[in-house]
């Protein structure tokens, strides 16, 4: 996939890359197949995205492989630009998700996957994992500051949905 930032594509589904910082988290958000369809939906148009605060850009709605999703944080020339590529994306009657990786531009290097599971007890759990390393000067000196952005962000996502 032309662009991206890193070479472990796809890493966020099994074992994640060592050098990286990682993260893994979840949390129950609705509870049956209607709580299950309106999450889904929503977490394919990048609403998680947008509900955590960041302005989104998708160039095809639903997310799909390939879909290019260009996210602004910040105000005025504190504004971050946030280039990605979604990597992969599925659906299906109890999964879906996609996982976007990091392009020229992103403050970061690195995959973040976010997927929605209907479990058997009608659970609707919402998992995050990502991987990620300084991409820009600003991010390696400031390194300590992205990953509380970075945690602050995983837990806006998983309110959003």
């Amino acid at each position: 996939m032309d662009g991206l930032t890193y070479d472990e594509v796809g890493a966020t589904a099994g074992e994640m890359p060592p050098g990286f910082h990682h993260v893994r988290a979840q949390r129950v958000i609705g509870h049956g197949p209607a709580d299950f369809v309106r999450a889904a939906d929503a977490l394919l148009a990048g609403e998680a995205q947008r509900r955590a605060g960041a302005r989104v850009e998708l160039s095809e709605t639903p997310m799909r492989e390939g879909t290019r999703v260009t996210m602004r944080l910040g105000l005025g020339i504190l504004s971050f630009r946030i280039p990605c590529l979604v990597v992969w994306a599925e659906r299906t009657d109890t999964s879906v998700g996609f996982a976007y990786g990091t392009l020229r531009g992103h403050p970061e290097r690195g995959e973040e996957r976010f997927t929605l599971t209907l479990h058997p007890s009608g659970e609707v759990v919402f998992a995050i994992a990502a991987f990620s390393a300084p991409g820009r000067w600003f991010t390696r000196v400031g390194a300590p500051v992205g990953r509380l952005v970075q945690a602050w962000m995983t837990r806006r996502y998983l309110r959003a949905l």
